[in-house]
C-alpha cells in the first residue's frame, strides 16, 4: 500500500512571535514537551516497522519541530528507511542545519517559511545556501502581507534559482486583481492560494491514499475533517480507507487543497506534494 501520512503530534510551542499565527511564542510545559516527544517516537517507531507499505511522511506541527532533537532524529531515521519514500516537515528554519548530514538527502526535505522580523534575513539566507550545498530538497515561502513583498522580492533575488518560493493568501486578506498580479509574478502559482477552493462533494485523495493522524494515533482524513477512521496502531484505520467525496464547503490550505483530485497539483508537484517542491519545467 502507498501511504502519505501528515503527523501533528501535541506540540505547539514556538520561538517566533508572529502577530498573525495564533500559536506564536506559545510555551509547552516539560511534562506536554515529554508527551510529544513519546508520541513521536512511537509513530516513528510504527512507521519504521511498515516495511509492507510505501510511506510518505509530512510532519506539521503547530509549533517549531526542528528545535526539538526527536524531530530531527525523526527524519535522519525515516530517511534511511527503503520503504519511506519522502519524509518532509514544515519549519521556520531557526535550527542549525548541520543535522542533516546524518540523512539522505534522496529522501529527507524542508518545507521552510521565511517570517519577516522574527529572524535576521541574512542569517535565513546562509541557511537555504547550506541546503543547497547538501543537496537537501526544500522550498521556501511568505505570507503574502503587504509589508512582506519587498521581503519576498528581496528573496526571491537572494534564493538559488531552482529553489521555489511559494506564497500563501495571508488568512482573512482580501487581494485585488492588481495586488495578485504582483505576487503571481514571484510565485505563478500564488491564484491557487488566493481563494479558497469548493469542495464539497469532489473526489479528494485524503482518507483513501492520504491521511492525518494525532499524537494518540487517532487517524484522520484530513486535518480540517474531524470523523475519525480509527487508530494507527491497532490498525483499524485500513478497512476504512476508501474513496469519498470531501464533507466541507471550502478548503483553503496548501495541505489540503492540493490533494483535491479536480486540482492539477500532483501533476505540477510531482515527486515533491509533501516539501512543496513543482516538477521541474511545471512553472513554465
Amino acid at each position: 500500500m502507498d501511504l502519505t501520512i501528515l503527523y501533528r503530534g501535541p506540540l505547539a510551542s514556538c520561538d517566533f512571535d508572529c502577530p498573525y499565527c495564533p500559536f506564536a511564542k506559545r510555551r509547552d510545559t516539560p511534562e506536554q514537551l515529554r508527551a510529544d516527544r513519546a508520541a513521536l517516537e512511537r509513530f516513528t517507531g510504527w512507521a519504521k516497522d511498515q516495511s509492507g507499505d510505501r510511506l510518505s511522511v509530512l510532519f506539521t506541527p503547530w509549533g517549531e519541530g526542528l528545535v526539538r532533537s526527536w524531530y530531527r532524529r525523526a527524519l535522519v531515521e525515516l530517511s534511511h528507511r527503503p520503504h519511506v519514500e519522502r519524509v518532509a516537515i514544515q519549519t521556520n528554519l531557526s535550527c542549525r542545519t548541520d543535522w542533516l548530514a546524518d540523512a539522505d538527502p534522496d529522501t529527507v526535505a524542508l518545507w521552510c517559511t521565511y517570517h519577516p522580523g522574527q529572524t535576521p534575513y541574512d542569517r535565513f539566507v546562509a541557511k537555504t545556501r547550506d541546503l543547497a550545498d547538501r543537496g537537501i530538497r526544500f522550498s521556501v515561502g511568505v505570507v503574502g502581507l503587504p509589508e512582506h513583498l519587498e521581503h519576498a522580492r528581496r528573496l526571491r533575488a537572494a534564493l538559488p534559482p531552482h529553489v521555489y518560493l511559494w506564497i500563501n493568501a495571508a488568512e482573512g486578506h482580501t487581494y485585488t486583481d492588481a495586488e495578485a498580479a504582483t505576487w503571481t509574478a514571484l510565485d505563478p502559482l500564488f491564484p491557487y492560494s488566493r481563494h479558497p477552493h469548493r469542495s464539497a462533494g469532489l473526489p479528494c485523495r485524503t482518507g483513501a491514499s492520504v491521511v492525518s493522524v494525532d499524537g494518540e494515533g487517532t487517524v484522520r482524513r484530513c486535518h480540517f475533517v474531524r470523523a475519525e477512521l480509527g487508530n494507527l496502531y491497532d490498525g483499524s484505520y485500513r478497512a476504512a480507507l476508501a474513496p469519498r467525496p470531501c464533507p466541507l464547503a471550502v478548503c483553503d490550505c496548501h495541505i489540503g487543497y492540493v490533494h483535491l483530485e479536480t486540482l492539477p497539483l500532483y501533476d505540477v508537484f510531482a515527486g515533491g506534494v509533501l516539501e512543496r517542491v513543482p516538477a521541474p519545467g511545471s512553472l513554465g
